[in-house]
């Protein structure tokens, strides 16, 4: 469900009246808006409800290149900083690690209105940030300069941004900021800190590229705590003597389930080989050993990956270089590291056993 990490788990239960009534209320104040905003001649296509949408919310820092900026704001403060960024507001701001992400996800969206312009199932993108809203005009006019869909702000002021990923009912937030990454990932909304590529790439201008980790991202960390406590001999008899038992499910399976309904669209369509999205599991397991639990976990959910990588322990990185995907999400810092080395933009899902290692080192 959108705004959690539970993607398709067991149904919750009934609202309660109370709730009942706020939905309906909500659901009026909807057709009210729509009603007045149909008498409105705009050729530029309207933002979903955010309850159909898959509304990834992503930040000024992973949106665009603030480095410059978070220096000021660091050595000289908030005043100095929004001085400075009104100053320069007319100077429009590089890309940031998200940016080709934010611009593979508009494509797929104009493509998915060719083909059902009606259908609000799309990509909402959300400027998620915690800058003063005099900081506003320079995002605006640096989104408007790059031609980017974004209509929804929410500028805190310095405010954690987790309830409002709630109320937006965000499905994947992206921040430079692994803070506020790991508040959203204990409130249960899937998210990952963005890291900049250490080296310049092309990325595909007609297709989504998504790679995912599988222990602790896409799964959960159920297998890697028995590889960190117990060693690989035991993770390999644990996962073969479960091999029929499916995985329980990681932060990032909600996500990798919203991209599959929306290749299921293009699939309707006769798009299967034309599709603008491809995603891709990059894991360390080995194929032989311990592989068969993941593809069949994978067919429990219903969900399909387009390409599989098992590297048994081989580096991550040259393979990414291969795929050039827009997003490379990971749980362990070292694979990060060295995917960037290459030129990968990588994501950081601070989830799982990984992370208590990565504390103590």
């Amino acid at each position: 469900a959108p705004g959690t990490m539970s993607g398709s788990g067991p149904e919750a239960a009934q609202p309660s009246d109370a709730a009942e009534v706020r939905r309906q209320e909500a659901e009026q104040d909807w057709a009210a808006a729509k009603a007045f905003y149909d008498n409105l001649a705009s050729k530029r296509p309207r933002p979903p409800k955010p309850q159909h949408a898959i509304t990834v919310a992503v930040s000024s820092r992973a949106l665009f290149d603030l480095v410059e900026e978070r220096r000021i704001f660091e050595e000289q403060g908030v005043e100095k900083y929004v001085e400075y960024q009104q100053d320069n507001e007319n100077v429009t701001l590089k890309p940031g690690p998200a940016f080709y992400f934010v611009k593979a996800l508009e494509h797929v969206n104009a493509r998915l209105l060719e083909l059902y312009p009606d259908d609000e199932e799309r990509f909402d993108i959300v400027l998620m940030t915690n800058n003063h809203a005099q900081v506003g005009v320079r995002l605006i006019n640096s989104i408007n300069h790059y031609g980017l869909t974004i209509e929804r702000f929410c500028m805190t002021g310095g405010k954690s941004p987790i309830g409002y990923l709630t109320a937006y009912l965000t499905n994947l937030y992206l921040s430079a900021d692994s803070e506020k990454v790991q508040e959203a990932i204990e409130a249960g909304i899937a998210s990952a800190t963005m890291f900049t590529a250490n080296k310049d790439v092309a990325y595909s201008d007609t297709q989504l590229r998504v790679a995912f980790d599988g222990d602790a991202v896409l799964f959960s960390d159920e297998s890697e705590q028995i590889v960190k406590e117990q060693g690989l001999d035991s993770f390999f008899e644990h996962e073969q003597l479960n091999e029929n038992k499916p995985l329980a499910q990681g932060p990032l399976k909600g996500f990798l389930e919203d991209l599959g309904k929306l290749q299921k669209k293009f699939y309707a369509k006769n798009e299967r080989l034309n599709c603008p999205i491809r995603t891709f599991l990059v894991t360390a397991r080995s194929a032989a050993s311990s592989g068969a639990r993941v593809l069949k976990t994978l067919r429990s959910w219903g969900l399909e990956i387009d390409e599989a990588l098992f590297l048994a322990g081989a580096p991550k990185g040259p393979i990414l270089v291969k795929i050039r995907p827009h997003i490379f999400f990971d749980d362990q810092m070292f694979h990060i590291e060295g995917a960037q080395k290459l030129g990968t933009i990588a994501a950081h899902v601070p989830y799982g056993i990984a992370q208590k290692y990565h504390k103590s080192a």
